[in-house]
């Protein structure tokens, strides 16, 4: 059996705010929709479930990510992700220019939670909390 990746889903409080943000990472939109109706509810397991989406692309065209904001039934809140909490945890992004992006993280109030680290002389990583409360991993390479 084949199998890849089709994309990584993540429920948000602001649709346009988030969207925004990807965008200025880098991110392309190639699609938005209004989604509701039975094959929803049967897809997802959420009866009445009606939301607005938003798919966007990498500049790579290899990875993918829905974001959906709930218009039915309104979304729950939780708390933050608590960094080794069990589940999903975060989504990452190579970047060409590591404080750059951080630049850009921080036009949308997006701060590192902690700083900038060096992993081995490989990597310049650091972890922002994005719009709602998404953890976005941001990486540089630096070595070989």
């Amino acid at each position: 059996m084949a199998i890849k990746l089709e994309n990584i889903g993540i429920a948000v409080r602001d649709l346009e705010a988030a969207v925004a943000f990807f965008v200025d990472l880098g991110l392309t939109v190639i699609g938005r929709d209004t989604v509701s109706g039975e094959w929803t509810d049967t897809a997802v397991g959420l009866d009445g479930n009606h939301a607005n989406i938003a798919m966007l692309q990498t500049p790579d065209g290899h990875g993918r990510i829905e974001l959906f904001e709930y218009i039915h039934p309104e979304a729950v809140e939780s708390s933050p992700t608590v960094k080794n909490e069990i589940g999903m945890h975060r989504v990452a992004f190579s970047v060409d220019d590591i404080d750059d992006a951080l630049g850009i993280a921080a036009k949308h109030g997006c701060f590192p939670l902690r700083g900038v680290a060096n992993y081995n002389d490989v990597y310049k990583l650091t972890y922002v909390r994005g719009p709602s409360g998404i953890i976005v991993m941001l990486a540089e390479a630096i070595g070989a």
